[in-house]
């Protein structure tokens, strides 16, 4: 069990590591993101190693004995939690590999390097790399960090709560975008704990509506296919403790084309200067696109949660 004990605890053990992101009102601009209330950004692609992963990542390794990882950690990751991954592993001095799906962006595999990680690409989606990831840390017996599946990398997810909450008090709803799901366990769960009254609105691609299909389902299914180009919000199958939090957190699950995240994407860079990858994009889409509308006098606040160009690139 989850409580906003663990949620200030972990804030209290990843300051000074990670970064308290901005949070700017999406004003003035040429082109109003809506026509009825105010829209925050929270600007989590400006944290360290470029998304929120940084937070879980850290947050989960400073929870473990240093013996137990002097060997080294690895994981499986679409890109910025293995960035996060390594990131932690840098400050912790320990060797650090990660597993990235075939649909990973090359440069991505390139900042993992930079932070001195090993990075091994295997199958087409996250799902293969976790597979042989899991195998290696049982043959190696290394600790392995999961990127949604975990209470401390929950818990580290939701101090971007926290900080939400000091810098916009009465915020109504929030915008998050999913992958596995544990940015929005997190922050979903720290919301409705600080206000039961806000709403938490996810963001799935409609090419992985993993959470979707679940919630839809009843229980935890694994997709068929994906078919979206924002990799990190794609694993084809997520985990009971991430469902079970948004089942119970969650107000609605949105779905937005791989167009409409193109589309949020270069009105972040055209209009805020904000280089927003396809899935950092993807929670602005929800409301660019109409697929949520705001009421009049309503408070937004949308998570921008990845940095990167491929939302902006032909």
């Amino acid at each position: 069990m989850i409580t906003l004990t663990h949620i200030y605890d972990a804030r209290s053990r990843i300051s000074g590591y990670v970064r308290r992101t901005p949070l700017i009102e999406a004003k003035p601009v040429k082109t109003p993101i809506t026509s009825a209330g105010e829209v925050y950004l929270k600007l989590e692609c400006m944290q360290v190693s470029g998304s929120f992963k940084a937070r879980g990542a850290v947050n989960k390794l400073m929870t473990l004995p240093p013996a137990q990882v002097k060997r080294g950690i690895l994981t499986a990751s679409g890109g910025n939690h293995g960035l996060g991954v390594a990131y932690a592993g840098w400050i912790k001095h320990v060797p650090v590999t990660i597993y990235l799906g075939g649909n990973t962006p090359p440069i991505k595999k390139h900042k993992l390097e930079g932070w001195g990680a090993k990075a091994i690409m295997v199958g087409e989606v996250w799902d293969d790399a976790n597979r042989e990831a899991l195998a290696h840390a049982e043959r190696e017996q290394l600790e392995y960090l999961h990127p949604f599946a975990d209470a401390a990398v929950i818990a580290g997810q939701g101090t971007v709560a926290l900080e939400i909450f000091d810098q916009l008090p009465d915020v109504d709803v929030i915008f998050v975008a999913i992958g596995g799901g544990g940015l929005i366990s997190g922050v979903s769960l720290t919301a409705k704990l600080l206000k039961p009254t806000v709403k938490v609105i996810g963001i799935e691609p409609t090419g992985a509506p993993t959470l979707y299909e679940s919630l839809k389902a009843g229980r935890v299914i694994e997709l068929d296919e994906i078919k979206t180009k924002a990799n990190t919000l794609a694993p084809r199958m997520s985990a009971q403790i991430n469902y079970e939090l948004i089942r119970d957190n969650v107000d609605e699950i949105v779905l937005v084309s791989d167009d409409e995240m193109r589309t949020a994407a270069r009105w972040l860079w055209q209009e805020m200067g904000v280089a927003a990858e396809l899935s950092g994009a993807a929670a602005l889409a929800a409301l660019m696109s109409g697929r949520y509308q705001l009421q009049a006098g309503q408070k937004a606040c949308v998570l921008v949660c990845g940095a990167g160009t491929d939302g902006i690139e032909e």
